[in-house]
C-alpha cells in the first residue's frame, strides 16, 4: 500500500513539475490552481520557467477509512530565464495531499506564510536615546539568505512562524546592531534566550523599521524597483493595516524587479510580489525598506 501511495504522490508531483514548465493546465483541476498562479505571475513580467524538478519526501500517512493523507515535503527547483538572464528559483513547501480511489483529491500547503500575532499594545516602537552607528554590509546579510534559506543556524532559536526570524537573523549578519535589551517591546534584539517583539514577529519588524532613528534604519522607498540587495519588503497580505510577512531581497531580475529570499515557506529568488502565494489577496500592501548607514 505505501509503495502505491508513493507512486500516486510522485505522478502527482510530476504533473505540477509538467505543468511549471508550461503545459496546460485545466480549469477543471482545481489542485494545480497554485501552479496556475505562477504561470499567469510568469507571463506578466514576461519570464519563462525553461525547466523544472521536484524533490520530494513522505513524512507521515494516516488512513482514515476510504481517506488516505499524505504529509510530505517538496523542494520545487525551477529554472527560469527572463529576458538575457537565467537563474534558479526555489520552494521548499510543506504540504498534506488526500487520496482517495487511488486519485490525489486535495493538496494542501501547511507551511504558510503568514506570521504571528501579539497585542497592539505591544508592537509599538519606541526611539532609541543611545546613538549605535554601524556600516551595513549587504554582501554579508545576502549571503547568510543564500546560506541559510532552507536552513536553521544552530546559534539561534527556531519559530514555527520563522519569518521575521530569519530576516533579523539576516540583517544581524550584515553588522546591524542590537538595542534595547532586556525590554521585549523596546528596540531590535536577541539575547540570553529572550528576543524583541521586533526580532520575531513581522508587524513589530515593520513598526520599528519606520520608527527607529538610531542603530538599525531605515529610508522608506515609494517602490519594490527602488530596493537593492540586502533590502527588506514587508507584506500585509489581507490589507487589514497588520503585516504578517517579511522577506530579504537577494538580487533583481532583468526589470530591475527585487527578488527575494524567505523562511516559513522557505523560498529563494522568488518573485517579490508573492501574487502565486496562497495567502495573497487583492488587498494586499506593501513596505519596501532600504537599510541605511549610520
Amino acid at each position: 500500500m505505501s509503495m502505491n501511495i508513493k507512486k500516486i504522490l510522485e505522478k502527482h508531483v510530476s504533473e505540477r513539475v509538467s505543468a511549471h514548465v508550461g503545459q496546460r493546465i485545466q480549469k477543471s483541476n482545481p489542485i494545480l490552481e497554485e501552479t496556475r498562479k505562477k504561470n499567469a505571475l510568469n507571463d506578466a513580467r514576461n519570464a519563462q520557467i525553461i525547466k523544472s524538478k521536484a524533490i520530494t519526501q513522505i513524512t507521515n500517512i494516516e488512513e482514515l477509512g476510504e481517506e488516505i493523507h499524505v504529509y510530505y515535503t517538496v523542494q520545487m527547483n525551477d529554472l527560469v530565464k527572463h529576458g538575457e538572464r537565467i537563474y534558479v528559483e526555489e520552494c521548499e513547501e510543506t504540504r498534506k495531499a488526500t487520496i482517495q480511489n487511488a486519485k490525489v483529491m486535495s493538496d494542501i500547503l501547511l507551511s504558510q506564510v503568514v506570521d504571528e500575532e501579539i497585542p497592539a499594545e505591544l508592537q509599538l516602537s519606541h526611539d532609541e536615546t543611545r546613538d549605535v552607528r554601524f556600516v551595513y554590509d549587504r554582501r554579508a546579510a545576502v549571503r547568510y539568505a543564500e546560506q541559510w534559506w532552507n536552513d536553521y543556524n544552530p546559534k539561534y532559536k527556531k519559530f514555527e512562524n520563522d519569518c521575521t526570524n530569519f530576516i533579523s537573523q539576516c540583517l544581524r549578519a550584515g553588522g546591524a546592531p542590537m538595542t534595547g535589551y532586556p525590554n521585549r517591546s523596546k528596540g531590535w534584539w536577541m539575547q540570553n534566550n529572550s528576543w524583541s517583539y521586533s526580532w520575531s514577529v513581522a508587524n513589530s519588524l515593520r513598526l520599528y523599521l519606520s520608527n527607529s532613528k538610531s542603530g538599525l534604519r531605515t529610508v522608506e522607498k515609494r517602490s519594490a524597483s527602488e530596493l537593492i540587495p540586502g533590502d527588506v519588503i514587508c507584506y500585509d497580505f489581507e490589507g487589514d493595516g497588520r503585516y504578517n510577512h517579511n522577506t530579504i531581497v537577494v538580487a533583481k531580475d532583468a526589470n530591475g524587479m527585487p527578488l527575494v529570499n524567505a523562511h516559513t515557506t522557505n523560498s529563494r529568488m522568488r518573485y517579490w510580489s508573492y501574487e502565486d502565494s496562497t495567502a495573497y489577496t487583492p488587498n494586499i500592501k506593501y513596505k519596501f525598506f532600504h537599510i541605511v548607514d549610520s
